[in-house]
């Protein structure tokens, strides 16, 4: 799931979308600036600008948009680094057993690195193998568990893509009572986009999430304290799947426990989309959706018609083309990215869009935002 390019927004500046950017461009310096110097690997000399680097982009599937994003970028990237990539994707998603043969492949073909969005962690003990192997393999999008498995992660910070809709929401309300309805993505497992989406939205809002690793277990009623504060309630959480059918059932139980809902916090867009289908046939209007994901369908559509008030964007085709980038200049004799203290990613961005600004919230349009949306 779903990171920062350079659009034009909002007339306000934000200085943490400016140091986030600063963090990721002096990563990739000091690898451009290290490309020529000689490999530490071994004592193995790296590959020339002339020669081929092979690298593999291994995807969940290539049935959803955000990773046919990542594959477009990718492709682009090679061509512009002198790279062989050979793309391979789950036949859906949980597809494990897929990923491991392509792994399996990129070892043989003797590539020099692998870019993977991990079905599971069934494929941990093939990416050990990569590694021992010499490739350097790079996760995208998301952590894995452990993040040691891999080399490094390119992904968005989704907790800091969670605080920008909170943060819009609690300005956008002004001191309004909030009743929320909090539309995750399960109810019956833990995983970590989701708790840091949740939890992001949460803190955005001036409401403490109660827990680190778990959601539901903020206090149901009391103060929010950003914006100008307020009083609020939590309606609900229910689950979503990450789907409009899940989104649409989700939002009419919280109906069903608190038909007063005026905000709608959403793990992703095709929630979002459900719980606005929901909302039209309960009669409900003048509710304050907003979600993640910065997907061009919905900047185009429910987003530039202020259906969903604000969404949180990310880049999955960003972290493709660095993560190709990347590989190319370590094989090159390049340094190794470092991560950020304390991180253990490095933030390919988030930018806040919406029809409906507020000032003193940075925000992009969706005219702007849909030069850098993913999808179609």
């Amino acid at each position: 799931m779903k990171n920062v390019r350079g659009a034009m927004g909002h007339r306000s500046t934000s200085r943490a979308a400016a140091v986030t950017v600063g963090i990721l461009a002096g990563s990739m310096a000091l690898a451009a600036c290290s490309s020529s110097s000689p490999s530490t690997n071994g004592g193995t000399s790296g590959a020339t600008s002339s020669e081929k680097v092979g690298v593999s982009l291994i995807l969940k599937t290539l049935s959803n948009p955000y990773f046919v994003s990542m594959e477009k970028d990718a492709k682009t990237e090679a061509a512009a680094d002198n790279v062989s990539l050979t793309v391979a994707a789950g036949k859906q998603d949980g597809d494990t057993q897929t990923q491991i043969s392509a792994i399996d492949n990129a070892i043989s073909r003797g590539d020099k690195g692998i870019l993977i969005t991990e079905n599971g962690n069934a494929v941990n003990t093939e990416l050990a193998k990569a590694r021992a192997a010499g490739l350097y393999v790079i996760a995208l999008d998301t952590v894995p568990t452990p993040a040691s498995t891999v080399d490094i992660t390119y992904g968005t910070d989704n907790e800091a893509a969670g605080k920008l809709i909170g943060e819009y929401t609690a300005a956008k309300l002004a001191g309004q009572k909030a009743v929320i309805a909090m539309l995750d993505l399960f109810n019956d497992q833990v995983v970590s986009v989701d708790v840091a989406r949740d939890h992001g939205f949460l803190e955005g809002m001036g409401i403490d999430p109660g827990s680190t690793t778990q959601n539901g277990q903020e206090a149901k009623s009391g103060k929010y304290t950003g914006g100008t504060g307020g009083d609020y309630v939590i309606a609900c959480h229910q689950p979503t799947t990450g789907a409009i059918p899940g989104g649409k059932t989700a939002m009419e139980n919280c109906l069903s426990a608190n038909p007063n809902i005026n905000v709608v916090y959403t793990i992703n867009e095709p929630a979002a989309d459900g719980a606005n289908q929901a909302l039209k046939a309960a009669g409900k209007s003048g509710v304050t959706i907003v979600t993640i994901d910065g997907s061009c369908n919905y900047v185009n559509g429910l987003l530039k018609d202020g259906t969903i008030a604000a969404d949180a964007a990310q880049y999955p085709g960003k972290m493709a083309s660095i993560g190709v980038k990347t590989i190319a200049d370590i094989a090159r004799g390049g340094a190794k990215p470092t991560l950020p203290a304390g991180k253990d990613f490095i933030n390919t961005g988030t930018a806040l869009i919406t029809s409906q600004p507020i000032t003193g919230i940075t925000s992009v349009t969706p005219a702007s935002a849909a030069g850098t949306c993913w999808g179609s």
